[in-house]
Parts: C-alpha cells; structure tokens; sequence
C-alpha cells in the first residue's frame, strides 16, 4: 500500500505565499486522491508490490491510469520535499553546477520561472540532471514525470492550477516569484549526483 506522506512543514508556515487552506487542498484532497485511487488501482495488481518507482515505469506507456496516479503521487510527495519554511541560497557543488550550466543562479531562476510560466495547461517545471551530469530545465505535461528515466529530479514547481488557484486566482507568475523564497536548497543538494 501507497501512503500519503506528511507535509515536512507546518501548512501555516506559507502565509506570505500560499495559505494553510490551499495545502489542505492540495495535500489533503488532490496528493490523498491519487493515493487512494492507486492503491485501488493496484488491488490484485502484478505491480501491487512494487515501488513507486517502479509502478511508474511499468506502467509508463502501457497503463495510463496507474501511471498517472503513480506519477502524480511521486511529483507531490517530492513537491513537499522541494519547499522550506525559509529559503537561503544554493550552496557547495550545486552552485557550481548551476553557474556552469546557467551562467548563475539569477539566470537559473529566470529560466525556471520562464518554462513555469509559459507552460500551457497542467503539469510541472523541473530541475533536472542528465546522466552526463548537467542541468537542465524541462517543463512536463499532466502527471509526466522525470522518474524512472535517464533523468534525475533535482527541483520541481507544481504548475496546475490546484497549487495556487485558490491564492493567486490565474496569476502564475505570481506564484512563481514567490516560490524562490521558500526553496529547500538542501534538498535540491542531496538530490545531485
């Protein structure tokens, strides 16, 4: 069985970005949702016992409805991991990666915020490292997700309209500017290879 995890933060913590009421949502009915419809998905399943990650590369091209429950418990529960109550800056090897592959980290930050913001519908804007060691940004439709394939997550933004509606109505670029106050760089470090 799939568990939704606990949020790593208090909900209230975002108030200066997002309210403790759309984490509620969002973790409580959107995350829980997928979780609950997986399990159910999986009953009798040949991937029942399987890790995420790997259900999600089973299923990916063969079963859309696992792989979407699959793929959208993974990029939520490694959304909640990307965010911090408080934000400082990257540090160490990821800022030399970031200066290297950006040109710095304002640069890194405007390339994001662009992919986030021109992304048209549902889905999500990543930080990515290819298995040559860059970094790249890719933006992914619906519950697409970078798991299971060359590609490691580093960073992700949740860009449906579930993760900020509530807050900042069709105002995305909003939203984005204000997630760079709350980015957990730690995490983002131990995700580098």
């Amino acid at each position: 069985m799939h568990t939704l995890p606990e949020l790593p933060f208090d909900s209230t913590a975002f108030k200066d970005w997002t309210s403790d009421e759309t984490f509620d949502r969002h973790h409580g009915k959107h995350h829980a949702g997928y979780v609950t419809k997986l399990n159910a998905a999986l009953l009798d399943h040949d991937l029942a016992d399987k890790e995420l990650v790997d259900v999600i590369k089973s299923s990916r091209g063969s079963d859309q409805k696992i792989f979407n429950l699959a793929a959208q418990h993974f990029n939520h529960s490694f959304f909640w991991n990307c965010l911090s109550e408080s934000s400082s800056e990257p540090q160490g090897n990821l800022t030399s990666a970031i200066d290297r592959d950006f040109g710095s980290i304002d640069a890194f930050k405007e390339q994001f915020a662009t992919a986030a913001g021109k992304h048209f519908g549902s889905g999500w804007a990543w930080l990515v490292q290819d298995g040559d060691g860059k970094l790249k940004i890719v933006d992914t439709h619906d519950a697409e997700t970078p798991a299971g394939t060359d590609l490691t997550p580093l960073l992700t933004l949740d860009v449906w309209e579930h993760a900020y509606y509530l807050d900042f109505k069709n105002d995305r670029g909003a939203f984005i500017s204000g997630f760079w106050e709350h980015v957990n760089w730690d995490f983002v470090q131990e995700n580098l290879a």
